[in-house]
């Protein structure tokens, strides 16, 4: 059996996490704008509101196709657990803070760094301890290393970058 690491990674992936990224700085950077005006509160309302009626529509054009499908998987799978329905409230938080800190003098890429920092973080500990039904993952010099890396340049970005504090 190939343990996880080793397996190739589908190129198809590794899009699908870099256009996520790159959805994820522009939805930063309008909430940022919309809280810059509105408030971090009114940025986390606007931001789910459109969210919440977009993902309707989408619903209403696919739901026809899709309903066998989620009908099979839902009996594959079972529900899902309660602190599964957490995204929209930790969401909400992330679109808050991100409101704040986009519109201080450590501006958008600096809010995207040490975003990324935390994500990778807690991703290392979600791996090392099983959190949230993940599979436990030993933890080695790499993630150390790539923990410093992150680390060093987004501090770099923050503290000698363009406009710098």
């Amino acid at each position: 059996m190939t343990s996880f690491s080793t397996q190739r990674v589908n190129p198809l992936y590794l899009l699908a996490a870099f256009a996520s990224g790159c959805l994820l700085t522009l939805a930063v950077f309008f909430n940022g704008e919309a809280g810059r005006y509105g408030g971090g509160i009114f940025s986390s309302w606007q931001a789910h509101g459109v969210g919440t009626v977009v993902s309707m529509l989408l619903l209403a054009i696919i739901w026809r196709k899709e309903r066998a499908k989620a009908a099979a998987a839902k009996a594959i799978h079972g529900k899902a657990p309660l602190w599964a329905y957490l995204g929209g409230v930790f969401g909400g938080l992330t679109v808050i803070l991100t409101s704040y800190s986009v519109n201080s003098p450590i501006a958008l890429g600096g809010t995207l760094a040490i975003g990324l920092v935390g994500q990778f973080a807690l991703s290392l500990a979600a791996d090392h301890w099983g959190l949230l039904g993940l599979p436990k993952r030993k933890l080695d010099l790499r993630d150390g290393a790539a923990v410093l890396l992150i680390s060093a340049g987004s501090m770099i970005i923050i503290l000698f970058g363009v406009g710098a504090a």
